[in-house]
């Protein structure tokens, strides 16, 4: 029998010293960042259900083969994640398979696939925030203070009775979920509620939330510390907890969502730009459908980006051959120069007048 509350410890969430970049002013809230070994989140009413579809079946997926390298990985994440409490064995009658993918910097990451769990899943449409509704409320702010969780999904529990229908399947065993894990269609939105409802009464009031994601800001710097001070307080009532070293405090400049928020405006992350310069030619449909789903992100940013792109996007289209030539690769390196050259979106100002100016289509 596994206990309900188990202790926690990585490098990735512990911050050894809690004080040492923590603003004194916080320190009473030294606690949301310092937590070195952390008890499994408890139940609540956001714990996340996942509900079959009517007639649904679940049955075990295969056990891929895997390198010495890949098999050193796994056991090491299994022993890692149930010495946490995260999963447990299972005698569960699903049993989904496990992959690893290689990352950027080529170390591994494992996948929990859960393709066909989420294929039968019924779906939560709870939305997720609008990037352009989320800066829109930023545009007079003079400061900021940015937080992130530590632990992402994992916050999130999964309710009692559903964690079989988590199950993977590897050569060391068959485990399940106690908590929420990546890869579930239900996850994003599960999340963005859990958060939405612990922070209302201040969304777009002195917060932005954005999943694990959180941004506190000030019209007035002088209203700052208090409006940080309420969401410290909130996360240490709901036990959540905050990677020190990821976090900014009272700041005029951020970097949020990939978008740099300064007091001249939005600009593209120097990181997102160097990505997409270093970005190499599409070889297949799904490649080309990778760009253009990274650089859509900064369109706003890109003149003319859907006429640029048109024929990239004619490649991912169905009846549309596999054919790269001078019209894609000049649409490819037109976009990737156009990043280089994105402008700075200044602050609106809607006291000022506007000027709109359309084509034939407009």
């Amino acid at each position: 029998m596994f206990p309900k509350q188990v202790q926690i410890a990585s490098e990735e969430e512990a911050d050894p010293n809690p004080l040492a970049d923590l603003p004194e002013q916080y320190h009473e809230f030294a606690k949301v960042f310092g937590k070195r070994f952390k008890a499994l989140p408890p139940h609540r009413e956001y714990d996340i259900a996942i509900d079959l579809l009517p007639d649904a079946k679940l049955s075990p997926g295969p056990i891929y083969s895997m390198t010495d390298s890949e098999s050193k990985a796994l056991k090491q994440h299994i022993n890692k994640e149930l010495a946490t409490g995260k999963i447990c064995p299972s005698t569960s009658s699903a049993g989904t398979p496990v992959m690893f993918v290689k990352k950027a910097d080529s170390s591994l990451r494992l996948v929990v696939d859960y393709q066909k769990l989420n294929d039968v899943t019924h779906k939560n449409v709870y939305p997720l925030p609008r990037q352009d509704d989320l800066m829109s409320k930023l545009r007079h702010t003079k400061l900021f203070t940015k937080l992130d969780l530590c632990w992402g999904y994992n916050n999130i529990r999964i309710k009692e009775g559903d964690e079989w229908k988590t199950a993977f399947r590897t050569k060391y065993g068959l485990f399940e979920y106690l908590v929420m894990p990546f890869g579930l269609t239900n996850a994003p939105a599960a999340f963005q509620h859990f958060m939405n409802n612990q922070f209302r009464d201040l969304i777009d009031v002195t917060v932005v939330i954005y999943l694990d994601n959180i941004l506190i800001f000030s019209e007035n710097p002088k209203d700052h510390p208090a409006h940080v001070r309420e969401v410290l307080s909130r996360l240490m009532k709901n036990q959540l907890f905050c990677k020190l070293s990821k976090c900014h405090f009272h700041v005029t400049t951020v970097d949020y969502l990939g978008i740099v928020i300064s007091p001249a405006g939005f600009s593209m992350d120097q990181k997102k730009i160097e990505a997409i310069m270093l970005w190499p030619q599409p070889k297949t449909v799904k490649q080309v459908q990778a760009f253009l789903g990274f650089v859509n992100y900064l369109c706003q940013f890109i003149p003319n980006f859907s006429s640029v792109a048109q024929p990239l996007h004619n490649l991912t289209k169905k009846e549309s051959p596999w054919s790269w030539g001078n019209p894609e690769e000049e649409a490819f390196q037109e976009l990737k120069s156009l990043v280089t050259r994105a402008l700075v979106l200044a602050h609106s100002n809607p006291n000022l007048p506007y000027y709109l100016k359309t084509d034939a289509l407009g």
